[in-house]
């Protein structure tokens, strides 16, 4: 696939998108419905997920790296609301973010520095499975949350990895420290950090320090 230099972008808080990793979304605001329809009529279909912050001002920015995803999968509700999935293409850092007529923000990006990401599917060597599922498991009994540990057990590295980061309710900033780590092996390891401090009873702001 040729990458484009401009895309749109979702800043939605709290949704990470993985290279390689599937996220489906439920869009319903009518400038994201916009955006869908008229990513549908590009050949890449592509849409960047991003992590907004705010600034001290109170002005909503959007951080640096975001995820992009192709929209592989589209359906539509009685109701007008759209169903899709994107498929985790790239990392791409912010170069700008255009001024346009779009009701939606549109960003020029690079890709360069992320070229692991359209490669293999990466592994973990360094990784202890049994350690690591023990300390998921006393994470998961804290937060009250359940999950099918067979096939955790069974899962490829890359595959257990990224769904964990996805999936466990970190915040925002703690989100965005998973998507910018360079390979698996360094987001199993802020995966664990973000695990340990939880169980410490830190706070987010206390495990980003």
């Amino acid at each position: 696939m040729d990458l484009p230099d401009t895309i749109p972008v979702f800043p939605l808080p709290g949704a990470l998108l993985l290279p390689r990793a599937r996220l489906p979304l439920h869009i319903f605001e009518p400038r994201y419905l916009a955006m869908v329809e008229d990513v549908m009529k590009t050949p890449e279909r592509l849409i960047g997920m991003i992590q907004p912050y705010e600034t001290p001002a109170g002005e909503t920015r959007l951080h640096d790296i975001g995820c992009a995803g192709r929209l592989t999968a589209f359906s539509e509700t009685e109701d007008g609301r759209y169903m899709i999935t994107l498929a985790g293409i790239s990392r791409f850092r912010v170069r700008r973010e255009l001024d346009g007529f779009t009701p939606y923000r549109r960003c020029e990006i690079g890709w360069t520095g992320f070229e692991r990401d359209r490669g293999a599917v990466e592994s973990d060597p360094g990784m202890r499975r049994a350690p690591f599922l023990d300390l998921l498991g006393r994470f998961f009994e804290e937060q009250g949350l359940s999950t099918d540990w067979e096939n955790l057990q069974e899962a490829e590295d890359e595959l257990l990895i990224n769904s964990l980061s996805m999936l466990c309710p970190f915040d925002c900033e703690e989100r965005q420290a998973l998507l910018e780590a360079p390979t698996l092996s360094e987001r199993r390891e802020t995966l664990v950090t973000l695990i340990e401090f939880a169980l410490r009873g830190g706070s987010g702001e206390e495990r980003m320090q």
